[in-house]
């Protein structure tokens, strides 16, 4: 509606609220297709390299566990 060579301020509104409408749906479905993704597991032998790296291990420990994964 025009005003006095205005537009209305109700009308910003409305614009504001779609936008933010459409904002919000996109968070939307980022947010869903994300959650729908399962996390990344990691590898017999990457999970025993970090636990030789965080001295869970000794290396003949290490060594061998890897030795018999190979297998």
């Amino acid at each position: 509606m025009w005003w006095d060579g205005h537009m209305g301020g109700w009308m910003w509104f409305g614009w504001l609220g779609g936008a933010l409408g459409i904002v919000l749906i996109v968070l939307l479905v980022v947010r869903t297709m994300q959650q729908g993704q399962a996390p990344r597991q990691e590898s017999p032998e990457e999970e025993l390299k970090h636990r030789y790296a965080r001295g869970e291990l000794s290396e003949a420990e290490y060594e061998h566990k890897l030795e018999e994964l190979r297998k």
